[in-house]
């Protein structure tokens, strides 16, 4: 069954726009057909369609339910996004379809974007969770600078900077990740983090990793960052 998204479901059973075109317009739904409807904050709801309005569906719910997270604590990421703004759109799609809580757009040094229309990329995580079948939205959030980024998270006991220098100091992401813990991981600009950015990281506690021997793109070693949280917590339970 093909789920919808009403994030005030419980306050105003009203579907948003862009969902009601697509139930009412697209798939032809009609006045007493049961959907499936998810909040984005875990809740996954059976409702009945009232009124399709192609712009304001209306409905009723008929039944509430949990959608646990499959994965302990939170997994947020921060990001220097590309110039291609395409890749960060693919990153928020793959991330959120692969689990996280978080997405921060980081203003770096050696950014190659100042900038970011979080709309674009909020309505991408949408039809991601969708897809994926989740019920909770990973948060977006605005571009956020280095240093405002780094001050934010120094309280998550599992802090990671994933830089490219060569200094002995990087250890595998995969052997310092302890599952279960509030987890945060910066992935730098194509031209890496500066060297008073990882300093700054650093002072705060961060932990330098690496993500293994390849050179790998931007929105590239993000994802693999997500998929060695997921793996390393799987590899856990068992």
């Amino acid at each position: 069954m093909i789920r919808f998204y009403c994030p005030d479901i419980e306050q105003n059973p009203v579907m948003p726009e862009m969902e009601s075109g697509h139930c009412v317009r697209v798939l032809r739904h009609q006045p007493g057909d049961l959907l499936e409807v998810v909040d984005g904050r875990g809740g996954l709801y059976t409702v009945r369609l009232v009124d399709a309005h192609p712009k304001r569906a209306m409905i009723e719910i008929v039944e509430r339910r949990d959608c646990p997270f499959y994965w302990e604590g939170k997994l947020v990421v921060g990001v220097a996004p590309t110039k291609n703004m395409d890749r960060m759109e693919w990153l928020v799609e793959k991330g959120t379809e692969v689990g996280m809580d978080g997405f921060f757009p980081l203003l770096c040094r050696f950014s190659e974007r100042k900038e970011i229309k979080r709309e674009r990329l909020e309505k991408t995580a949408v039809s991601a969770m969708k897809q994926s079948l989740k019920a909770t939205l990973p948060e977006i959030g605005e571009m956020t600078p280095f240093a405002r980024f780094i001050d934010k998270y120094k309280g998550f006991p599992g802090k990671f900077i994933a830089h490219c220098v060569d200094d002995g100091e990087r250890r595998l992401l995969s052997r310092e990740y302890h599952p279960g813990e509030d987890t945060v991981i910066l992935i730098g600009p194509e031209g890496d983090f500066s060297a008073e950015e990882i300093r700054m990281a650093l002072d705060a506690g961060f932990v330098p990793v690496s993500l293994g021997e390849a050179r790998l793109r931007t929105e590239t070693a993000a994802l693999t960052a997500l998929e060695t949280f997921h793996i390393v917590g799987q590899l856990k339970k068992q």
